[in-house]
């Protein structure tokens, strides 16, 4: 049996309440909450001045294995997640092979249970070529199905561009849908039109220019439409413009929510007036737009038209970033600092401690009904991380994680640290020393 671990006196973090308090951590579980006499085996922390806050579930990353591990794999991911106190992560199936059936979605969670050391799940990938086969599914224990990602195997594969795919899917599929919201048919119309002005090299501030507001609301429009048409369960992912906000509602709970939606961390840090100093690297579909979006998204997020905040990690090799506009991949690194993003618009006095730990712990939780995770409570897994508020540092070369090597935000610094996380009750990030030892758990769906 593993030694006990009591924190002592630190700031909890849970439920939209602050408080001081000791935490005893057992056999992988919380056990205690409260006033605790530590014994002489404890292994006591000192959490004075520090914040306990829960282990972030992150409902949208590309951790690239198997089959792009140049990019990223499992396990270097995974680690770049623990450093941000990530300790559960979500992936799109657009790995290689594809996961659109159980058998490769099965090998996914069987790479990652002996690579991933943070908790982990699998979306199973729907398009066109497997929609007989995924209505015909219980889909009830899984995670969600999604098409994100799918677009750049092939042309067609975005649901949000086939409304009679999309419809069959919404009739018949029990289990969440996730989906990547734009018409491509504008878009390409677009690019077209750039491609006439400007030939290959197109400028990249003229991103939000072709994958354009237009093309994310009306695409978004119609899904809802279709959904509420079949009392489907639809997660719109990555949302990038105010004006979708307005399709979501924030008058019931969240657990009553048929439609819901998200925002990823970057499109609340950049906007459009980044592409001149940052071009390729902020490079993401659907596109960072303007001030006006991203201040609009975090009013969203604020008065709960907005139910989680995510990363879309998509690592990308700098060769493959660096290319003319076409050529160069969509997608950045971003999970080992979206908390600390979020953390700073604290410090800046945009949002409050308790509605970052709803929307980056307890709501991915509640939306994918995941067992005994997301919160701090007595006989819920020990998925925890421990911040300094008060601890400045920069984002440089030689403090990243990615296998990628690099970030956007590079240059940055930030005033909160995380100093330990805790997976399964496992310290497994302490002050930059990892534990790989252990390894992370699949994570299971609640009964309905």
């Amino acid at each position: 049996m593993k030694q006990r671990i009591v924190i002592k006196n630190i700031s909890i973090v849970n439920e939209g309440e602050i408080w001081v308090s000791d935490i005893a951590i057992e056999n992988r579980l919380i056990q205690k909450i409260g006033d605790i006499t530590a014994n002489e085996n404890d292994h006591v922390i000192d959490g004075t001045g520090k914040h306990l806050l829960p282990g972030v579930i992150d409902g949208q990353v590309h951790f690239r294995d198997p089959g792009l591990t140049h990019k990223g794999d499992l396990l270097t991911e995974s680690k770049a997640a623990i450093s941000g106190g990530v300790t559960s992560f979500i992936d799109m199936p657009n790995t290689v092979p594809n996961a659109l059936t159980l058998n490769i979605l099965e090998e996914k969670y069987n790479i990652a249970a002996t690579k991933s050391l943070a908790n982990f799940g699998f979306f199973l990938g729907v398009n066109e070529d497997n929609i007989d086969d995924v209505i015909k599914l219980d889909t009830s224990k899984l995670l969600g199905v999604s098409d994100d990602g799918l677009y750049f195997t092939k042309k067609g594969n975005l649901l949000a561009d086939n409304p009679e795919t999309m419809e069959k899917l919404f009739a018949n599929c029990k289990s969440i849908i996730a989906i990547h919201s734009e018409k491509e048919q504008l878009v390409e119309e677009n690019e077209e039109r750039f491609r006439a002005k400007y030939g290959e090299d197109v400028p990249v501030a003229c991103h939000p220019l072709i994958r354009t507001e237009q093309a994310c609301f009306e695409a978004s429009k119609r899904a809802i439409e279709l959904a509420n048409k079949h009392n489907a369960r639809l997660h719109i992912l990555h949302l990038t413009t105010n004006a979708e906000t307005n399709l979501f509602r924030n008058d019931i709970p969240l657990k009553e929510k048929r439609i819901t939606t998200e925002v990823s961390v970057h499109h609340l840090w950049f906007s459009d007036s980044d592409y001149d100093r940052l071009g390729v690297l902020i490079k993401w579909n659907p596109a960072i737009k303007t001030e006006s979006d991203r201040q609009g998204l975090l009013n969203a997020l604020i008065d709960d038209r907005i139910d989680l905040v995510t990363t879309d990690h998509a690592p990308h090799t700098m060769e493959e970033k660096q290319k003319t506009y076409f050529q160069s991949m969509s997608g950045a690194p971003m999970v080992q600092h979206s908390l600390n993003c979020m953390l700073e618009f604290y410090k800046q006095q945009l949002i409050n401690l308790e509605k970052i730990v709803e929307k980056m712990c307890h709501n991915p939780a509640i939306l994918y009904r995941i067992e005994k995770r997301g919160f701090i409570r007595e006989g819920y897994f020990a998925d925890l991380t421990v911040v300094d508020m008060n601890s400045q540092w920069t984002v440089a070369k030689d403090n990243l994680l990615y296998k990628c090597g690099w970030s956007p935000l590079e240059g940055t610094t930030f005033s909160t640290q995380v100093l330990q996380t805790f997976v399964n009750g496992n310290l497994v990030f302490d002050n930059g020393r990892f534990d790989e030892d252990v390894k992370g758990q699949p994570l299971k769906v609640k009964d309905v």
